[in-house]
This record gives structure tokens, C-alpha cells and sequence, in this order.
């Protein structure tokens, strides 16, 4: 129920970097915070939501205007209103920037649209009777078809394999009809659906994360082995949830783990759960929002943007992949949905599970202060063992010239092949080549927009920037030397990979899984069929595939540059490959069949190296804490980055060296920079970094507020705020 005010004028909220501003409430009407109303903001209208600040009383009256109407949907309530201004605070990002991430879909605010459908007329003929001339084959199969419900035409048509005409042909002869109807709702998961048989060790932990729901609010991390069915523990908290009539958000770092996942979820619930991401169309995304608002839809599955649906009654929030980067974003307003989502349960009172096979050291470190419970699953399920990881070391069995397969890598490929099974090539490299340079003079080809090589995409003809999404053909001539047809690739990208592996196996069933072969989870879902009716014998992929899928034959897997993540400055470089590696690693011997894993590695005695090939988490985790710990870098100490950004260099160098001259003066603080980021330019946006690093107890909000209120910052350059930095970009 809305929280009741009674007030001659309200303070509206707007999906804009603007206001809060005050309207005046018109005669015999009543508004009150939550509710989504019209308002006039300058000569168009706009929607907002009623904020609960209370508004300036001495603002002229005769400066306001109208609120228009309210909108007929339910109100927005104060747990998510609360989020939405914490979120807004914490990120320092304007309050209508992160509102906008909760009223996404305009569609949703208006009366829903009836669902146009088909049915057979009265006058149509009867498809069964062979009458010459009366029918044609593929009207015959429509009729029959449509004989068997009022649908979609579109959804007729695909029943019946015919194209649209066929169906139009039908309308305009008038034997099909058109209705307007509701549409029918979804299917509701079933918490008393036959359930998996977990074992002992699950079913603990199962006990312990279904009986946190309705006790309030909790974080748990549910840290397995890869294989071990965390996903079916959870699912027992998710029936907790159901069965006590409470709604359940799960969050999914990509779409395109879906796929496995909602078998799953059907195969346990005995329904599919709404879907959230930006692979919905504009119809769908609203009837899901409006369901999430009124209650309709107990379990939502969802990317990052989930977090803010409007939930009517949220019981249970699970994080799969609690350590994915993805999981971070990186444009508009900069958050973590991870630890967002533990402020959204904390204020809606609710669990939250963090699931992960290698939990982040932000996760574990809470775990070691108390902050959260941990519930383990040291073992694979169904009696299955961890695979054998081995180092080869490339310095000791390199590849032939222009090739990126080891002799050793090879024989167990020929050995996996001939024994019936499936093996897994994994490069976190998308594309043939991750530079192309001039033979002749040496000239790389780099985005126009972006400090970035241009990558060579042979499946599509084209060199792209995975940056900013700039794409060109290959030159025929080189525009340093004008030398034709001089172009070479360097370095390998999956796609190179791939053509290895055919040449090598020319009888092999291989293919290419990358988010640019991926581009949704119908495509995911039909890549997970192929691999699980053998049509693919060697996959090779990018990180795409290192996680949330389940393949039972599949049991090799072969790193190609297994030291690729280590480069660079990035503080989690360590981590981060390790969590990557140990990820694809678990992909092999998932069931019966033990897995093999073969790291291609210059460094077998890195300590990510040993730690994968050991088995051996805890001392590799441990040093990585420590080594934190001693640096004073997350999670022992916090970050705070400045990105200065424009299209003028000269004033974006002169604006960060004002801000760099301003940097706070405390010993407990230090401002590294400015520098030129390592992508300098980006979209065509000149780039400057400084990187604020201070206790793990400082206010970083109340510092930088204070620090970059004494510079006036030019309209041409804009200044953003990442506050706990993931990505060094």
C-alpha cells in the first residue's frame, strides 16, 4: 500500500540528470511517494515518480506547474526508492541517472496492449475435404493448424511452416479471423515440483540456504567446486521463497549462460521464470515489468539491469558467478551489481545467496570479517572427479612457425577425437588475429576513434574495434606505403585457432563460440543442442564458454595462452586469470568420463600456473591477500578513479593537471596521476586518469566532493567517477 501524504504541492523525481523539481497537486487530488505520474517539463511531458523529499516551501507558487495525472500502475515502493537514492549517492551519480535504470521501459506506464490473434472462421473450408482448386497445400496446413487454438499469426505461421502471406491470404479471404485478447498468463514455476536428488553434502546445504528465507535479511556465499550442483542447492531456497509467496531475483552475468540454466529451471519448477535483458522486445520487457510490479512473476532471471525491477514482494536475491566482471558496469552510472544487490536485499529485508566456483577476494574477505556466512561444496556431484590440469611449457615444446597448437596439446586432441569424446580449444582472443601490420613497412592498422589495434575478423571479411564498434574491410593497400595486398595477421584469435584445428583434423566437427557468433540466448541455446547431440567435436571459444555450461562428453579442454590475462598493470590480474582459468578448466569431466586440461603456458612456474595444476586454491588465495593486504589495495583499502575525457586534448591535459594540483593533502590519502589512460583515446574522447587510494574506513564520496568542488568544470570535457574500479581502461 502507498505511504499517504497530504500536500498542495509534491516533489517528482524524473528519468533525467535533472531535479528533483516541486508541482503543484490541482484541487480534490492526492499524490503520495511512489507514485508514477505525468508532469510537464518544459514544453513536453515527461513521467516521474513522487519523491518523498519534502518540497521548498518557499518557492513562489506561481512558479509550479501541474502534475498532469497518475499513471496507472502500482506505486513505486520505498525499499526500491531507498536503493535507487543510496545507489545514486554512493556512485555520485545524479539521482534521475540511476531512476532512469528503473522506469527503462515507457511502454510499461501506459494500459497494456490487448494480444491480436487468429482463428479459424466460420466460412472457411474444411481442410480435411481434398477439394480441387479449393485449397493449396500450404493453406490446407494453416487451416489444420489453426484448428488447434486461437495464436499470433506470426506463431501460426511458424506452426504450420508457411510464410506470412499464406496467413495474410487467409484474413483477406476472411476463412481466418482476428480477436483481441488478453494475453494468457505464464506458466508459474512450482515449488513442489519433483526435485533433484541432491546428495548428502547438497542437501546441507540446501537446508541451511532455504531456511534463511523469510528469517530477514543475510548474505551467504555458496562456494563450490565447479560440477558440485550449486545450482540446484539454491534452487531449493528458490522453492523456499516461492512456496511462502515471495518473489525471487536471480542474476545471470550473460545472456548467453541462459540457455542450460532455464532447462534446468524448467526440468525443477515445471515453468520457465520472466526474463530480463536487452535482448527483449519493447512488448515483452513491458508486460515483464509490469508483472514484476504487480507481483505476477515469482521468479525473474535477469542480467545486471534487473536489479532495479520493481519488485512487489522480493524474498531471496542470487548472484550466479558472484565473481564475474561482467557483472560490473562500466558506462552511464558506474556500479557493481554484485554488492548493489546486497543493498537492495538489505533494504528489502531479504537473503541473498553469491554463488562461485572461485569467489572474488571482496567476497571472501567479508566471509573472514563475519559480514557473511559461507556454506561449502568441496566435492563434484554424482561421484565425479576434478579434472587433471597440466602445465605445458611452451618453452620446452613450442608450436610449429605460424602455428599456436603444442605437439602435446595435438596428441591429446587426436587422442580425445578417437576415443569418441569432446574437447574444448579456449582463447580469450576474439577474432583471426588481434593485430594486423604491413609486411612492407610495417604499418598497424588502428581505429580511427580509439588508441586501439584493429582486430581482423575473417568469418565476417572485416577488421573491427572492440571498443567503440568501428568496422571496415581489409585494404587491398596499405596507406603508410601503398603497398597491395601486404597485410598479415599477428598473434592468434580464436578464429586463427579454428583454422589450425580444421587443417589438423580435416574429418572433425569443429566450430567458433564467441559473443560474436553468440549474439542472444536463442543462439546459445542452439549451440548447447549441437554440443549435446555431438554435432561439434572440438569447440573452440573465448570466456563465452568458460562457465555455466554443462557438456558430459566433453572432456578436454585446451588452453591455448594461458598466460594472456597476466600482462599489464591490473591489480586482480592475478585473480582474475585464475578465476578464468579455473572456470574453463571445470568444463572437462563433468561426468563419468575423467577430464584432461592442458594450460599452454611461458610461465609454468607463475603462481596461477601452480595453483591450477596443484590444486592448490587456498595458498595461491592466501598470497594474493596477503600481498594485498601488505599494499594497502582492495579489499584491504579502496579505490577511487577520475576519468577527464573530451574531444580537445589540450584542455582535457590542462583540466587534469588543475585536478591533479588539487588533490587532497592527507597522509592517509594518495592520488596517483593524472596519466593518459591505457585506451588514450575512446570513441574519439581524449582520456586522462587519477586514481584515488586511501584506508579501507575512508569516506571516498565526502573526499572527492570536496576535492573536485574547487575546479569548475568546462562543459567540453566530462569528468566521471568510478568509485571501486574494476577495469584500469
Amino acid at each position: 500500500m502507498a505511504e499517504s501524504r497530504s500536500s498542495m504541492r509534491v516533489r517528482v523525481a524524473l528519468p533525467l540528470p535533472l531535479g528533483p523539481y516541486d508541482y503543484r497537486v490541482p484541487p480534490g487530488r492526492e499524490y503520495a511517494p511512489g507514485d508514477f505520474v505525468g508532469v510537464p517539463l518544459g514544453r513536453r511531458a515527461v513521467t516521474g515518480v513522487v519523491w518523498d523529499d519534502a518540497p521548498d516551501a518557499a518557492l513562489d507558487e506561481a512558479k509550479l506547474k501541474d502534475v498532469a495525472a497518475r499513471l496507472p500502475v502500482p506505486a513505486m515502493r520505498a525499499p526500491l526508492r531507498k536503493f535507487i537514492a543510496w545507489v545514486a549517492a554512493y556512485t555520485m551519480s545524479p539521482l534521475g541517472n540511476v531512476l532512469r535504470m528503473a522506469m527503462s521501459v515507457p511502454d510499461a506506464f501506459v494500459e497494456p496492449r490487448r494480444m491480436s490473434v487468429v482463428a479459424v472462421s466460420d466460412s472457411a473450408p474444411d481442410p480435411e475435404l481434398d477439394e480441387p482448386g479449393v485449397l493449396t497445400p500450404a493453406r490446407k496446413r494453416a487451416l489444420l493448424e489453426a484448428r488447434s487454438g486461437a495464436r499470433p499469426a506470426a506463431e501460426l505461421a511458424r506452426a504450420a511452416g508457411v510464410s506470412g502471406g499464406v496467413v495474410k491470404g487467409l484474413l483477406e479471404k476472411g476463412w481466418l479471423e482476428t480477436h483481441e485478447i488478453d494475453p494468457p498468463a505464464p506458466k508459474a514455476p512450482d515449488a513442489g515440483h519433483p526435485r533433484a536428488n541432491l546428495s548428502e553434502a547438497q542437501r546441507a546445504a540446501a537446508d541451511i540456504l532455504a531456511g534463511r528465507v523469510g528469517e530477514g535479511f543475510s548474505v551467504t556465499l555458496l562456494d563450490g567446486v565447479t560440477g558440485s550442483g550449486k545450482t540446484e542447492v539454491y534452487f531449493e531456497a528458490v522453492a523456499a521463497a516461492i512456496a511462502a509467496g515471495k518473489q525471487v531475483l536471480v542474476m545471470l552475468p550473460e545472456i548467453a549462460m541462459g540457455a542450460q540454466w532455464l532447462a534446468r529451471f524448467a526440468q525443477r519448477f515445471g515453468a520457465e521464470p520472466a526474463q530480463w535483458h536487452s535482448e527483449l522486445g519493447t512488448r515483452e520487457r513491458a508486460r515483464v515489468w509490469r508483472a514484476v510490479a504487480a507481483g505476477e512473476a515469482p521468479v525473474v532471471v535477469g542480467a545486471r539491469s534487473a536489479l532495479f525491477l520493481p519488485f512487489d514482494r522480493l524474498g531471496l536475491v542470487v548472484v550466479d558467478e558472484e565473481h564475474e566482471q561482467a557483472f560490473k558496469q562500466e558506462d552511464g552510472t558506474i556500479y557493481h551489481a554484485r554488492d548493489m544487490a546486497v543493498v537492495r536485499a538489505r533494504f528489502e529485508g531479504c537473503p541473498v545467496v553469491l554463488a562461485s566456483a572461485t569467489p572474488s577476494l571482496e567476497t571472501l574477505a567479508n566471509v573472514e570479517r563475519g559480514r557473511y556466512a559461507c556454506v561449502e561444496l568441496p566435492a563434484r556431484h554424482g561421484g565425479a572427479s576434478l579434472p587433471k590440469v597440466e602445465a605445458v611449457d611452451l618453452r620446452r615444446f613450442p608450436p610449429p612457425r605460424q602455428s599456436f597448437l603444442s605437439e602435446p596439446l595435438r596428441a591429446a586432441l587426436r587422442e580425445a577425437l578417437a576415443a569418441g569424446e569432446q574437447s574444448m580449444l579456449f582463447l580469450n582472443r576474439r577474432g583471426y588475429a588481434p593485430l594486423t601490420l604491413c609486411r612492407a613497412c610495417g604499418h598497424r592498422l588502428q581505429c580511427p576513434s580509439c588508441t586501439a589495434w584493429l582486430v581482423e575478423h575473417r568469418l565476417h571479411a572485416r577488421l573491427q574495434c572492440h571498443h567503440c564498434g568501428y568496422s571496415a574491410p581489409l585494404p587491398r593497400q596499405c596507406p603508410a606505403c601503398t603497398a597491395e595486398d601486404s597485410f598479415v595477421a599477428c598473434g592468434p584469435g580464436v578464429e586463427r585457432v579454428a583454422e589450425e584445428a580444421r587443417a589438423l583434423f580435416p574429418d572433425a566437427k569443429i566450430d567458433v563460440m564467441t559473443s560474436d557468433t553468440v549474439t542472444g540466448p536463442a543462439a546459445a541455446e542452439e549451440f548447447v543442442r549441437r554440443m549435446a547431440a555431438r554435432e561439434i567435436d572440438i569447440l573452440v571459444g573465448t570466456q563465452i564458454v568458460a562457465k555455466g555450461h554443462h557438456f558430459p562428453l566433453l572432456t578436454l579442454v585446451g588452453v591455448v595462452d594461458a598466460d594472456l590475462g597476466l600482462s599489464g598493470g591490473d591489480l586482480r590480474a592475478g585473480e582474475r586469470t585464475w578465476q578464468l582459468l579455473h572456470q574453463v578448466s571445470g568444463r572437462a569431466g563433468r561426468a563419468e568420463r575423467p577430464g584432461r586440461v592442458l594450460l599452454q603456458t611461458h610461465m609454468p612456474e607463475h603462481a596461477v600456473m601452480k595453483a591450477l595444476v596443484g590444486g592448490d586454491r587456498a595458498r595461491f588465495l592466501a598470497a594474493e591477500r596477503a600481498d594485498r593486504q601488505r599494499h594497502g589495495w582492495p579489499p584491504y583499502g579502496r579505490l577511487a578513479a577520475i576519468i577527464v575525457a573530451g574531444e580537445d586534448e589540450g584542455l582535457v591535459e590542462r583540466l587534469s593537471r588543475r585536478l591533479g594540483a588539487t588533490a587532497p593533502n592527507d597522509p592517509g590519502i594518495r592520488v596517483l596521476g593524472p596519466a593518459p589512460a591505457p585506451m588514450a583515446i575512446l570513441r574519439g574522447r581524449h582520456r586522462r586518469r587519477l586514481l584515488l587510494k586511501a584506508g579501507r574506513e575512508a569516506n571516498l564520496q565526502q573526499i572527492l566532493d570536496g576535492w573536485l568542488s574547487q575546479t569548475r568544470i568546462p562543459d567540453a570535457v566530462r569528468v566521471q567517477i568510478d568509485i571501486d574500479p574494476y577495469s584500469f581502461m
